[in-house]
């Protein structure tokens, strides 16, 4: 497999616009690209995320699954950054006041794998999760 990375492209739908404009632009920091009245692109990163409107739908089917005691949202999507970025956005989201699904924490400490984790939604209910590893080519170890 390469190791050379593309950027990704994810669509996800979103029940209200504006909150989740002004989220993934002031509260993630991610700069805004095309849009129109019913979806919006972002630069997520250096990956395209574009949030699509979808009305509220009445039933929620959130699950979770256990990870170190933690409940983990299923479905979530996320970026892994680099170990000082993780923790200079993760003292910004908590200055921001933003709600933590599981607070930032480090899994696997000295163990292989050894990494950083956060996870929290966005207004529409969307779960992030953004990760770091103390050493990036232990992304995939066992």
């Amino acid at each position: 497999m390469s190791t050379s990375v593309q950027p990704f492209h994810l669509a996800i739908p979103v029940s209200n616009l504006e909150a989740c404009r002004t989220f993934y632009r002031d509260v993630l920091g991610c700069e805004e690209g095309r849009s129109s009245d019913h979806w919006v692109d972002f630069n997520f990163f250096g990956h395209q995320l574009v949030i699509h409107y979808k009305p509220k739908e009445d039933a929620t089917d959130l699950h979770t699954n256990a990870v170190d005691g933690k409940a983990v949202p299923v479905p979530h999507f996320g970026v892994v950054l680099a170990w000082d970025t993780f923790h200079t956005f993760a003292a910004d989201l908590e200055r921001k006041n933003v709600t933590f699904v599981i607070a930032p924490y480090v899994r696997f400490e000295g163990l292989v794998g050894e990494q950083a984790t956060m996870f929290f939604y966005d207004p529409s209910g969307n779960a992030l999760e953004f990760k770091a590893f103390k050493d990036v080519s232990q992304l995939f170890a066992k």
